[in-house]
């Protein structure tokens, strides 16, 4: 009597607890209703949350198309613009696993309107230098009027000119050491990206995991799909952004542009990095206006109700740790939630395949994100293209694969009603095939330029090893050039010289903003057939094979995108399902911070690191430090990009192998366990209905076969 009434009082109050934030009134609409207003509520979530994604990719793919931009703006390395690519990261560090455990617990949706503040006031503060900065400074050569000739061999020579313009130079280099501060103003470009960081960290962890929640188990993949395929959008605006952004002059709206001698084909062209920040910091604040107006949960769907009859985690999740079961209407305090933080943590990382899935996510996302950064300049520097250009290919071209890859793989998910070892096996399955095709861009490459003292002798033979390497020859010898200016000219000999002072010019004659050199001895002595040495502003364009390659390259490239995006879905998939369901924000949490901290720090670091070492020229600042790379090694450059992105791939091919191996040992150990548990239950419930059928002759029916079975 005292059992049942207790089983009766808690049915009791299982069936009559709502939400917080809802009236029990509620309990009277009828289910058609409640599922309206669920779904309902759901899509302007899922809307709300895609556009977020939109906004922060966009952020996110405008960064990675100004990374050349920023380089020159302020004269840095490559491996100090992955530190402020990697700084993004740091910003994630520092919150995610206090925002994922603690914020799985707390208001998500306003936690995520949060982060989205925070996230544009970074985006605006990278944009902040520019106001701060002098104008930018290049250099060129002076001309009064139209159609004055003068000699860049003589102005560095004894003339009057040059001797004034020397001694100006000269006394005023401790000014400029002193004036300019742009070597130290990327800072506010780290820390506006730090911020950036800061506040996208709730975006995924507290937005997958409240889709996951609410949404029928059947829909969940297919959410996850839009909203990842709407994050790849961003990018595509990004770097269409970015490579307007990179036709306009840097100095857009401080300076009269018909001042301006050089062109974005000119490699000292630096665009307007700053105002893409503007637009896409504007964008976040946006996105953070329908999260304050979205409620802290929802009514879950009614094929979610009973957790542990038929979800598929229940196949091969150890459900032996019952202390993390807190039902949803308990206020955790906080001291309770971090006393719980170790055990939880605990419990998650001792997750076979959680764990294998993390360290394979982590050696791929190094070879994505290394790849990803460097794959503009890649371009520039292998296949001779413009910045502009580069954006624009990588932005229409390549990330519409991703995009269509990502989608491609909820709809496969949802379809064929694939299952978490069908999900691993498809993840495994698209990294193969990915890498595999990734491996014949080895053979899709271009020769270095022919520069003379750097790739070729100044008579056009090659190649030039490293002790040979000299700007100055017999021809310039009798001009006083700097060896530090990098000025680029292309000779009728189809050779590029450092400066027209280096290539013996005689006269220069300017047209408009085209500026010729005649007269030069340089080019004469290594051309191939007898006519002008002259020559023009600019690099020379690479060898006609190059654009052909270059075509090839693009289309191996979007196939390549596509086949290992295919796997992003599925992976997701794994890495929800193969965790219990109260810890699956803080799962994604650690899983992001392992991806931030270990990859998308690290990565571009290292491979910037490697890629400096393949500069072949080296620009300088005013006051002699060194600054940004002219001018790479195309094969060495080569190798190292694509050589250690081949070499990470393979690595997380291993330990992908190692994840179904491990799950499939998983589900046919827990599958076994189960059968034996159902065959004892059986042998039990018809023993017992045994026993009732023989005393039922001389007992009254209280002992009934099918409550036994339900208890």
């Amino acid at each position: 009597m005292d059992t049942s009434s207790k089983e009766n009082i808690q049915l009791f109050c299982k069936n009559s607890v709502h939400p917080v934030e809802r009236p029990s009134f509620k309990t009277e609409y009828s289910p058609s209703e409640e599922k309206q207003r669920c779904c309902g509520e759901l899509k302007v979530f899922l809307g709300a949350l895609s556009f977020v994604y939109f906004a922060k990719a966009l952020a996110g793919g405008y960064l990675k198309s100004t990374i050349t931009q920023i380089e020159r703006r302020f004269e840095i390395p490559s491996s100090l613009v992955g530190v402020i690519d990697g700084s993004f990261e740091i910003g994630n560090l520092l919150v995610i696993t206090f925002v994922s455990y603690f914020g799985a617990r707390l208001h998500r949706p306003k936690i995520i309107g949060a982060g989205c503040l925070i996230m544009g006031v970074g985006t605006l503060l990278i944009a902040l230098p520019q106001f701060f900065m002098e104008q930018y400074k290049y250099e060129r050569y002076s001309f009064s009027n139209s159609t004055l000739s003068t000699s860049p061999c003589l102005l560095e020579s004894n003339s009057p000119l040059p001797t004034s313009i020397q001694e100006k130079s000269q006394s005023k280099i401790n000014n400029d050491c002193e004036i300019d501060t742009s070597s130290s103003m990327w800072v506010y470009v780290f820390l506006g990206n730090l911020l950036r960081g800061i506040g996208e960290t709730p975006i995924q962890p507290l937005g997958i995991t409240y889709l996951d929640d609410f949404a029928s188990e059947d829909n969940v993949a297919f959410y996850i799909g839009c909203v990842q395929t709407v994050a790849i959008i961003g990018p595509i605006f990004g770097f269409l952004l970015g490579s307007l952004c990179a036709k306009l002059y840097v100095d857009i709206g401080f300076v009269n542009l018909d001042h301006i001698t050089i062109t974005p084909k000119d490699p000292q062209w630096v665009g307007a990095w700053w105002l893409g920040y503007l637009i896409a910091g504007v964008i976040s604040l946006l996105a953070a206006v329908p999260f304050w107006c979205l409620p802290k949960s929802l009514l879950r769907p009614q094929s979610r109700e009973d957790a542990n009859s038929s979800s598929e985690k229940s196949k091969f999740i150890m459900d032996d740790h019952n202390e993390y079961q807190t039902p949803h209407r308990e206020k955790a305090k906080i001291m309770e939630m971090a006393r719980d933080f170790l055990p939880s943590l605990k419990n998650l990382l001792g997750n076979p395949v959680y764990f294998l899935y993390l360290c394979a996510s982590t050696v791929q996302f190094n070879s994505l994100f290394g790849m990803v950064t460097y794959k503009p300049k890649y371009i520039e520097q292998q296949y001779g293209q413009s910045s502009s250009k580069a954006n624009f290919v990588i932005g229409l071209i390549n990330i519409p694969a991703v995009a269509l890859g990502i989608f491609s793989g909820g709809i496969i998910m949802k379809k064929f009603k694939i299952g978490v070892c069908g999900a691993s096996k498809i993840y495994l399955g698209s990294s193969v095939l990915g890498y595999l095709l990734f491996l014949s861009l080895f053979a899709l490459g271009c020769e270095n330029s022919d520069v003379a003292g750097l790739t070729v002798s100044y008579q056009g033979t090659k190649p030039v090893s490293y002790h040979e390497r000299a700007l100055f020859s017999d021809c310039n010898s009798r001009c006083k050039c700097s060896e530090t200016k990098w000025e680029p000219m292309c000779g009728e000999n189809g050779i590029t010289y450092a400066s027209a002072c280096l290539a013996g010019c005689q006269t220069t004659t300017r047209s408009g903003k085209t500026i010729i050199f005649h007269n030069c001895t340089c080019v004469g002595i290594a051309a191939t057939i007898s006519g002008n040495s002259s020559g023009m502003v600019g690099r020379c364009q690479k060898d006609n094979e190059c654009p052909k390659m270059f075509l090839y390259f693009l289309v191996l490239s979007v196939i390549t995108s596509y086949t290992l995006s295919l796997g992003g879905i599925p992976g997701y998939i794994l890495l929800l399902r193969c965790i219990t369901p109260q810890l699956k924000s803080f799962a994604l949490g650690i899983y992001t911070l392992a991806v931030r901290v270990l990859a998308g720090i690290p990565a571009p670091i290292y491979f910037g690191v490697l890629i400096d070492t393949s500069c072949l020229k080296w620009g300088l600042k005013r006051c002699g430090s060194r600054g940004s790379c002219r001018l790479y090694d195309s094969n060495a450059f080569r190798h190292i990009y694509l050589g250690l992105t081949m070499l990470l791939g393979i690595l997380s091919i291993f330990l992908n192998i190692a994840v179904v191996l491990t799950l499939k040992k998983n589900y046919i150990s827990k599958h076994r366990s189960l059968k034996t548990k159902r065959e004892i239950t059986t042998v039990t419930t018809r023993i017992r209905k045994d026993n009732c059928t023989t005393s039922d002759q001389l007992l009254q029916p209280s002992c009934r076969p099918g409550k036994e079975t339900r208890l």
